[in-house]
């Protein structure tokens, strides 16, 4: 890897948005004077993991699989089955799939990934697919008693193709997560209603929002400087 201190390789403007989110994830935990310290420490790891996801940086995909971990346990004592099970069973394997791909097709020897595509062929079969898991998920989180279903399981089926083209290295993967973070704002906001101590999520899951579209616009830069370059 080209840099060993990540953080070194981050534009000021990187560094700006990287800093406002985790602010914002603080000052939110601060002002619902909350004392759960696992949805801090999780969201901290969200917002630090995006941001490096945008950069095409394989330790990106490291703190996403800790934080698919701890989210996985915060959704669990919220009742968000769906979440739970997408994040621990779907999204934390995918992203050791794609730590290990990203590491093997790196971009001329450098810390950035090589920007990959999705063929037609493999996008019906992504999309085929999400269509199958999602339906799949429907019965088992209404069988589980799964709080806020039809949230949950649209979230489950912005998360697969989400995973699923981070899996491919395509620059589209950060639509798809800025799809499932308006759906994962949704859903906290309703847990916040009944619990206050979950309002530190509706903040961290707005700030993965921004990131995701900053991830968006960032990869389509890096995609087109490296067909440049060749």
């Amino acid at each position: 890897m080209k840099h060993k201190n990540p953080f070194r390789a981050l534009s000021k403007a990187e560094l700006a948005l990287w800093s406002l989110s985790a602010a914002a994830v603080i000052g939110s935990f601060l002002f619902s004077s909350s004392s759960d310290y696992l949805t801090l420490a999780a969201s901290l790891i969200g917002v630090t993991a995006l941001i490096f996801v945008a950069k095409g940086y394989v330790i990106g995909q490291v703190l996403t699989i800790v934080f698919s971990l701890f989210y996985g346990v915060i959704s669990f004592c919220f009742q968000y089955y769906g979440e739970m099970i997408t994040y621990l069973g779907m999204t934390s394997p995918i992203a050791i799939l794609t730590a290990i791909s990203w590491y093997r097709h790196p971009y001329q020897k450098t810390a950035e990934v090589a920007v990959g595509w999705v063929t037609r062929r493999q996008a019906a079969a992504i999309f085929g697919l999400a269509v199958i898991v999602t339906g799949a998920f429907y019965f088992i989180l209404e069988a589980l008693g799964t709080a806020n279903l039809f949230f949950s399981t649209v979230s489950v089926a912005t998360s697969f193709l989400a995973s699923a083209l981070t899996l491919k290295r395509s620059p589209y993967y950060a639509a798809g997560y800025a799809a499932n973070d308006i759906i994962l704002v949704v859903l906290w906001i309703l847990a916040s209603a009944e619990d206050a101590s979950y309002f530190p999520m509706v903040v961290c899951f707005l700030a993965f929002f921004i990131n995701d579209l900053y991830g968006f616009w960032n990869w389509q830069r890096i995609k087109k400087r490296q067909m440049e370059q060749g």
